[in-house]
């Protein structure tokens, strides 16, 4: 009797690769649509995984800070392929959306006061505002919504509500409250603090067919086992790759120069995705538009447009935070405009996606031990709860910079822009009532703002 084939035999590198830069460019449609598409290639039609070991390592990424569907990539290109296979999966994930952010960015700063582009981004931002407000209510429903019964989870979201809006506490500090919130709950009312479904997307029932080439009995592979030693070694070499980068950026530049701060402030933005990319989104604007003024609130709604419209994870908005900020502060001077850009870009979306990485491969044994543990996740369902409420209040925001757009004064006195208030409303119903999809819906408020901007 042969022995079994190991994954990395059974599953050629070469058609991995393949299939994992076929995804970066594919992978529209956010978390849910990406890891539809995974699941669809790989469970059903490729038959890589089975549909219980493909869960398993959804449920993980899920209880991580980070893109939960570019760390599932990593972590089923680590089981296939170890370490390499799955830095590859996870760089090919992102690498097609960098680029063309990099380019669609170049094209904004560059040419996006024009009429024609201003006027479609006019269009533009009513969609954003309208796409933040569904996602308040999708993720607010998945966490508070009644069949729970959890008024605790209500509290902890209104007050990070109130906590932003009124007294403009700091991203990190809710985040905190709400993970100690969490943790005192697990002891006293568990019941409340009891996390909700793991993944937001129904996967369809696995088809007939052959069996998988890792199926719910194939046991992990050598490298896929906890040893200390391999844990220390991951740890010190994600440590080295954070460090020798931020070491230099000081060496070179300086504590206090953009690239580093970029550098420091997206470390600490990683660190703080859970939920997915709309609950950092709050920080990233209350740093990058507030604090370091890297770029403006109006720019910020344009970026998010641009990041829903390319493939890859919505966080990879960071690149285009990344690099209108690098633009606007001539990191490389004012010859080297593209160039500064490009590198700040590079930069943010190093230092945002490294930690993932070293969760994936460093963590991935211990936090598997956790599921199921109301220690562990009640703290991380609190601070699901506190970002509902963050991102309630950057709804608000988006919305007021949409209404108090005018050129004109409004209804009761107020400077209201209406055509922009008439076509937030149009967007927010196309969503909420007949489920139209992202990009039709910006490239509608696109043509029908611009169209509105040259008519009135």
């Amino acid at each position: 009797m042969t022995a079994p084939q190991t994954t990395a035999t059974a599953i050629p590198l070469g058609q991995a690769l393949r299939f994992w830069l076929k995804l970066g460019f594919i992978s529209f449609g956010g978390p849910a649509g990406q890891i539809a598409i995974m699941h669809r290639e790989l469970v059903e039609e490729r038959r890589w995984i089975s549909e219980r070991r493909f869960l398993h390592a959804l449920n993980y990424c899920m209880l991580l800070p980070g893109p939960e569907a570019q760390q599932l990539a990593t972590y089923l290109g680590w089981l296939m392929h170890r370490t390499w296979g799955g830095i590859a999966a996870g760089v090919l994930f992102v690498l097609p959306s960098l680029f063309m952010l990099v380019g669609l960015s170049w094209v904004y700063v560059a040419w996006g006061h024009t009429p024609l582009v201003a006027a479609l981004f006019y269009g533009i931002k009513p969609a954003v505002a309208a796409i933040v407000l569904h996602a308040v209510w999708r993720i607010g429903s998945h966490t508070l919504k009644a069949p729970r019964r959890t008024p605790l989870l209500w509290a902890v979201a209104l007050l990070s509500f109130a906590g932003l809006v009124l007294f403009k506490l700091p991203f990190p500090g809710l985040v905190l409250g709400a993970a100690l919130a969490g943790w005192l709950g697990a002891r006293w009312v568990p019941a409340q603090f009891a996390p909700a479904a793991a993944h937001q997307w129904a996967a369809p029932p696995a088809p007939a067919g052959p069996p998988p080439l890792i199926d719910d009995h194939t046991p992990p592979p050598p490298h896929a086992r906890f040893t200390r030693g391999r844990l220390a070694a991951v740890v010190l070499a994600g440590a080295a790759l954070w460090l020798l980068p931020m070491g230099l950026l000081v060496a070179t530049r300086g504590a206090h120069d953009t690239l580093t701060q970029m550098g420091w402030f997206f470390t600490k933005a990683a660190l703080m995705t859970f939920g997915g990319a709309y609950a950092v989104l709050p920080y990233v604007f209350q740093g990058a538009v507030e604090h370091f003024h890297w770029l403006s609130a109006p720019q910020m709604m344009d970026g998010l447009a641009l990041g829903e419209t390319t493939p890859g994870p919505l966080i990879m908005v960071v690149a285009y935070v990344g690099f209108v900020g690098g633009w606007a502060r001539q990191v490389l001077g004012p010859d080297l405009l593209f160039m500064g850009a490009a590198l700040a870009a590079t930069v943010v979306t190093w230092f945002t996606f490294l930690p993932s990485f070293v969760f994936i491969l460093a963590g991935g044994p211990l936090v598997e031990s956790t599921h199921g543990r109301p220690a562990f996740t009640a703290p991380l369902t609190a601070i699901t709860a506190a970002v509902v409420g963050v991102m309630a209040s950057l709804a608000l925001f988006f919305i007021a910079q949409v209404v108090q757009l005018a050129r004109a004064p409004g209804v009761f006195g107020l400077k209201v822009d209406a055509p922009a208030l008439l076509l937030m409303v149009l967007a927010t119903v196309a969503l909420f009532r007949f489920k139209v999809g992202v990009i039709p819906l910006i490239a509608g408020c696109a043509i029908l703002g611009a169209t509105t901007r040259f008519l009135v």
